[in-house]
């Protein structure tokens, strides 16, 4: 019986493999790839020269250029974020977010700028509601890692979710940026934890935590800071609370970035954070609030069959908008389309090795999606131990690769020689 199951288990292994790796690509990429597919298309979006061009690979941070050519359909190069504030007869204060990203230090600062324009002058306690959000679970391919791309994404989240500190030689945890005073969670957070002298990022949710608890203690503890900064008298319990019907809407803040700049920063640094509360918006402001990641998956969907056909968008699974979950496909073929479809915002990806484009990185994935030097998209998909991207990249800037015009297949040599 034990050996059966050992036996079936290795079939399904080996169908694994093979429908992973595909046919072998041709030289000059035969060496490099072994379990992967590249593709180069022309600017019309018909493809010139691939390699398993078919086949379903794991896309990692490539996938964001989906969720960034969504975002733009369904909200709108110029939507910013919003943040409502209430204040019942109390004075308390409560905050309801609608997934901002970038409710940053500075940011809230401006905010109460705008809410001693608006008479206030006292807030007792602060609330965090965090109702416009219904997520059914974690962010998918999330980890209960130190690293702030691991943060969780709330309704309300202030500073991307992580703490930014700095921690002496005798051990003692400072701020780590001048915008944000020292709060209680930096220290609960990095004290003890044996981390080096110096400066450290680290994700609020580190260990694993009650992630709406965690993000609304953040909040509040941040917003409580900066209200004694602006010199506005009360205290009061902080905590998780929705906003009362006798509460009055005082203030909605616009955040000061719109979903252009947005997408610039989380294509060119690979925002996780940024990313994904993007993607949960589209959902949201398609079918309604609260945004669940059932909606936002529908919603970006919808987009790739409008903008791509419904044949290429079948080749797209999407169960979030930043790339972490393995469970993510794509194939090369579908990359191209998407490339050619999203070039009128090509300017917005970083650009690397002399090219604009996205690159995909993880444990064993290794991938590069964007335009060549003549801006014809190319994508390199690497599903492999060995990360030879930057090798396949350099033949294809070279025009060596089949189907290019400037190289041909000499028949037995098995090497490109340059054609006549």
């Amino acid at each position: 019986m034990r050996l059966g199951r050992l036996l079936l288990t290795g079939l399904v292994m080996l169908l694994f493999t093979v429908e992973s790796v595909g046919a072998a690509c041709s030289p000059p990429f035969n060496k490099l790839i072994q379990n992967g597919g590249y593709g180069v298309a022309d600017t019309k979006g018909k493809l010139i020269s691939s390699c398993n061009a078919d086949i379903p690979y794991v896309p990692a941070s490539v996938i964001k250029v989906a969720t960034a050519l969504a975002a733009f359909e369904i909200l709108g190069p110029e939507y910013r974020f919003t943040t409502s504030f209430y204040q019942d007869t109390k004075k308390n204060l409560y905050i309801k977010g609608t997934g901002d990203p970038m409710l940053v230090s500075d940011e809230i600062r401006s905010i109460f700028k705008a809410l001693q324009e608006k008479g206030v002058t006292e807030i007792n306690g602060i609330y965090i509601d965090p109702s416009a959000f219904a997520l059914e679970h974690r962010v998918p391919g999330r980890e209960d890692s130190r690293n702030p791309y691991d943060a969780p994404v709330a309704a309300v989240s202030v500073n991307f979710n992580s703490v930014a500190v700095r921690v002496t030689k005798k051990k003692a945890i400072l701020s780590g940026e001048k915008e944000t005073p020292l709060l209680p969670i930096m220290e609960e957070v990095a004290k003890g934890k044996g981390y080096p002298a110096g400066w450290q990022r680290i994700n609020i949710c580190e260990g694993g935590c009650q992630e709406e608890r965690q993000t609304a203690r953040y909040a509040a503890e941040l917003f409580r800071a900066l209200q004694k900064e602006a010199e506005i008298a009360g205290k009061g319990e902080t905590g998780v609370r929705l906003v009362p019907k006798n509460a009055t809407l005082i203030y909605t803040h616009k955040n000061s970035k719109n979903l252009t700049e947005l997408t610039s920063s989380f294509l060119k640094y690979s925002s996780n954070f940024i990313s994904n509360l993007v993607f949960l918006t589209c959902g949201a402001r398609k079918y309604g609030y609260p945004a669940t990641w059932a909606k936002a998956e529908r919603a970006v969907n919808e987009v790739l069959v409008k903008k791509l056909g419904k044949k290429t968008a079948a080749a797209f699974i999407i169960k979030e908008g930043a790339g972490l979950f393995r469970r993510n496909r794509v194939t090369v073929r579908a990359t191209l389309e998407l490339l050619r479809v999203f070039r009128p915002h090509a300017g917005l990806l970083r650009k690397y090795l002399g090219l604009r484009g996205k690159s995909g990185s993880m444990k064993g994935i290794y991938n590069y999606a964007g335009y060549l030097q003549d801006g014809k998209p190319y994508v390199i998909l690497l599903n492999q131990t060995r990360n030879q991207r930057r090798a396949v990249l350099a033949r294809l800037k070279k025009g060596l690769y089949p189907g290019s015009g400037k190289y041909v297949i000499k028949k037995g040599a098995g090497k490109i020689k340059k054609g006549k």
